[in-house]
């Protein structure tokens, strides 16, 4: 049996993250989080195995970008979140996915789901 993938959500807002937990359990991926602090934001990204992320780009006031750049280093996929326009997202990050809140949930898992198919085939 294939291990289910492991989707690491790094968002403050409890009601979002719990959709999002919910929504990507019921496509049938595995949910780590979700984690609403940057401190162990960074720790998690750095120690689990994580196949993709959902990143919160504002968190708490914080900059979601230190646990962007752990991800980047580990050639962890991931995509941002934000209720902010494309202007938000800071470079290198500017070509990374972006989905504006309030999510769909059709495209959280699309994005998700193109995020994972280069790992598909490794």
């Amino acid at each position: 049996m294939r291990e289910k993938k492991r989707i690491l959500i790094v968002e403050d807002d409890y009601l979002i993250a719990m959709m999002l937990a919910e929504t990507l359990e019921a496509a049938g991926w595995q949910v780590v989080g979700p984690i609403g602090r940057l401190a162990e934001a960074v720790d998690t990204a750095a120690t689990e195995g994580i196949d993709v992320a959902v990143l919160d780009i504002n968190l708490g006031g914080w900059a979601v970008y230190p646990v962007a750049q752990v991800l980047a280093a580990r050639n962890v996929p991931f995509l941002f979140l934000t209720g902010y326009g494309t202007e938000i997202v800071q470079r290198p990050y500017c070509e990374r996915p972006r989905l504006g809140k309030p999510i769909k949930a059709a495209e959280l898992i699309g994005t998700v789901t193109r995020l994972l198919a280069p790992a598909a085939g490794a």
